[in-house]
């Protein structure tokens, strides 16, 4: 009995010998971990605890986080050339009008009389409106007889002569020493002010300078926000306050933000106050004195809507009073038959149309160009 026993239990330690044999020599082969030094995402808490953890590569850190790309834009200079076709087709209406009245055979009272009314209607104003069509009465009749082109010859140099092209039209935006030459945008809601804004510092920054963004609009957060992504898209630094905080505070910043980076230009964007609000405007006037504690305004930019003719005369005025306004920005030029706004609000002002909206695209913004203009109002010649 003990024999049959001891032969059992070698039989069973034999056996025992052999399945662990084959488990070695056939056991699935597992994947092999990987460096230490690899980056691994997911699985930490099972590492942690002796677990099974399936380990995946991290990607790239430059894949996890991509900056914005910065667009280059065009310079500015000819823009006004490249946008001329359009600004045609907005103004035939003005020009071609004037030019069939001018070469009928017979001038007599009745189409100088319609001749004057498509003017005014065309917000050119009843003062320079009389001055044009007086000389051009005067040199009709000694002329004569009239080609087309002597009279489109005529009507341009009439037309030049009101817009006056020997206005300085320069934007200041170099400033004498190292400090950043400083502008000031103001105008009443709805006239395109912070696009106009955002559209200057691309301009600025195709031509070659570097530009710092004051939203001084904090009555308006999506102002803000509207100004932060034109910065974005060309690089521009945006100092901003927050929602409801004092308009000269970040103005105040903004140029100081500007001289600290030693950049060229900051352009400061105010809110759009309503002209017949006394108090906001007293505000706008504020603004200004606080920002000249740090640096001298080089130029203040009144924002102007063409479409809403006369009206937009009014403002204009009202703005002049407080503060001293250095050029205007035409805005929507594009998008009226009422070119004329040029020549009255120069007239109004003393001060000349500086820079030209001429369509919704982020470069439709255009240095003004007076003999570019007329020729887009009356045409091919």
């Amino acid at each position: 009995m003990d024999g049959y026993l001891v032969i059992t239990i070698v039989v069973i330690l034999a056996a025992l010998l052999v399945s662990g044999g084959l488990f070695f020599m056939f056991r699935p082969k597992g994947k092999a971990l990987p460096p230490v030094d690899t980056p691994l995402v997911g699985g930490g808490a099972e590492e942690e605890s002796g677990g099974t953890a399936t380990a995946t590569l991290a990607p790239p850190v430059e894949e996890l986080v991509k900056p914005p790309e910065i667009e280059v834009p065009p310079p500015s200079a000819g823009r006004m050339v490249r946008l001329r076709a359009r600004l045609a087709r907005s103004q035939s209406t003005l020009g071609k009008g004037l030019l069939d009245l001018l070469s009928r055979d017979r001038l007599d009272d009745d189409v100088w009389d319609e001749i004057e009314e498509t003017l005014i209607t065309a917000d050119v104003g009843v003062a320079p409106t009389r001055a044009m069509v007086d000389e051009l009465r005067t040199k009709v009749k000694v002329l004569g007889t009239r080609s087309p082109a002597e009279v489109r010859g005529l009507l341009r140099e009439q037309l030049l002569a009101q817009i006056n092209p020997g206005l300085d039209r320069t934007l200041h935006t170099s400033a004498p020493g190292e400090r950043p030459a400083v502008l000031l945008v103001v105008g009443v809601n709805g006239t395109g002010k912070t696009t106009t804004t955002g559209k200057l510092a691309r301009a600025l920054i195709g031509d070659g300078k570097t530009v710092v963004l004051g939203a001084a609009d904090t009555f308006r957060a999506a102002a803000a926000d509207q100004l932060q992504t034109w910065g974005d898209r060309v690089g521009a630094a945006v100092v901003r306050g927050p929602e409801g905080g004092d308009p000269a505070s970040v103005a105040f910043d903004a140029v100081a933000r500007g001289m600290a980076d030693k950049v060229d230009v900051v352009i400061v964007d105010t809110a759009g106050r309503l002209h017949t609000k006394t108090g906001l405007m007293d505000e706008l006037g504020k603004v200004k004195r606080v920002i000249e504690k740090k640096a001298q305004v080089d130029e203040v930019l009144l924002v102007l809507d063409a479409t809403t003719g006369q009206n937009g005369m009014r403002q204009a005025q009202v703005f002049a009073e407080v503060v001293n306004i250095t050029g205007i920005a035409l805005t929507k030029l594009d998008g009226t038959a009422k070119g004329g706004i040029v020549i009255s609000v120069q007239r109004e002002l003393g001060v000349p149309v500086k820079l030209a909206g001429l369509g919704e695209g982020p470069d439709d913004l255009a240095p003004f160009d007076p003999e570019v203009f007329v020729d887009a109002l009356l045409g091919e010649a």
